[in-house]
């Protein structure tokens, strides 16, 4: 994690987001005066799951993963986050906590913002607030999707799940599965890496998907969500 400041080539002085432009003038002030500017590198955790939240973090650029770390060294993957999103916002509205880990998939420039200051724009403006509540129910009722793949499906079902959902991010992500290691998909589905590989290679032998070294290409879409349906 390195800070950036003015002087560095690599500070964003303005930040162009829809969601700040709903701000006024003072509210702008408000977020520049509390914000700080960091480079995390990849693999630098940005969030620790249990730690104290004391800033929510703006993902400037860069891919990070979010996940949930359970005993014996497990976690499970929720989400991915791209640019545009925040990281951490349920502590603005629940406890002082964060609820997940997340790990830069890449290099990544944050905007760390004092969350006092976030909670003072949000109880005072109204459209900049329903956009964040709105974002943060959306992510909700996708991890609802999430727990119930993991509840009633078998493996062959998450991994077509999980599959499909990292897929459906190439539009803005082209990479995404080169970014993705074998235990990182396995985490996305809830199973061992091990079962993940053979079943990738039983996809492959069925004419589902194409593996070339870390990435992966799904040949058919129609077939892997009949098998997501049937869990």
């Amino acid at each position: 994690m390195e800070t950036i400041t003015e002087n560095d080539q690599a500070f964003i002085c303005d930040i162009q987001a829809p969601c700040f432009q709903m701000l006024s003038s003072q509210e702008a002030d408000l977020v520049r005066n509390s914000k700080t500017q960091v480079l995390f590198r990849k693999g630098d955790t940005l969030t620790k799951q249990g730690a104290f939240a004391s800033y929510i973090l703006f993902l400037i650029s860069g891919v990070v993963k979010q996940y949930i770390e359970g005993s014996d060294n497990r976690s499970f993957n929720l989400r991915i986050v791209q640019a545009g999103d925040f990281i951490g916002l349920s502590s603005v509205f629940a406890k002082n906590t964060y609820s997940y880990s997340t790990t830069a998939l890449t290099d990544c420039q944050v905007m760390l913002i004092g969350k006092e200051s976030l909670s003072n724009i949000i109880q005072g403006n109204g459209t900049f607030s329903y956009q964040l509540i709105q974002r943060h129910f959306n992510q909700n009722a996708d991890l609802h999707e999430v727990l119930q793949n993991q509840q009633f499906k078998q493996m062959h079902g998450r991994l077509a799940s999980s599959l499909l959902y990292l897929n459906a991010l190439k539009s803005t992500l082209p990479n995404i599965f080169q970014l993705m290691t074998r235990k990182d998909l396995a985490d996305f589905a809830g199973i061992s890496t091990e079962s993940t590989v053979k079943l990738l290679k039983s996809f492959e032998k069925e004419g589902l998907v194409e593996l070339q070294e870390k990435d992966i290409t799904l040949l058919d879409l129609e077939k892997l969500k009949e098998i997501q349906k049937r869990g």
